[in-house]
């Protein structure tokens, strides 16, 4: 039997739900606890394998501390025929919630001084031009 695809808006609600969440450093497991759920609920519905429903939706986005439209960002314009999403807006949402994207980005912009911040990201464009090399 094939395994049922998550639907596209599910999956962005999912994720903006994932970025709110790790970006004020609360755990699924806490979020589950807000919402009576388990971690793994939480989980379904971070990758949009369950759909969130409109009530649980409106509680997430008073427990994240954001507006519901929040959630739903970016997807009026890919969902209108003839339309799509600003070009370079995939990869960018897809930095920022990974794990890793998210601790970068949460770090760099911690650092205050300017040059070190420039030389940081000298550093990465090094770095990403070496392994652009190899290839």
């Amino acid at each position: 039997m094939p395994k049922k695809q998550a639907n596209p808006i599910d999956v962005q609600v999912g994720n903006r739900v994932r970025i709110r969440r790790m970006l004020i450093g609360m755990s699924q497991e806490r979020l589950g606890d807000l919402l009576g759920l388990t971690f793994q609920q939480v989980q379904k519905y971070e990758k949009g394998v369950n759909r969130i429903g409109a009530g649980r939706l409106f509680e997430v986005s008073r427990i994240l501390n954001v507006p519901v439209d929040f959630f739903y960002e970016g997807v009026g314009a890919a969902t209108q025929p003839g339309m799509s999403e600003p070009e370079g807006a995939p990869p960018v949402m897809e930095f920022v919630s990974s794990g890793e994207g998210l601790q970068l980005s949460l770090a760099f912009m911690k650092i205050k001084d300017a040059k070190v911040r420039k030389r940081v990201l000298d550093l990465v464009k090094s770095l990403a031009e070496e392994e652009e090399n190899k290839a």
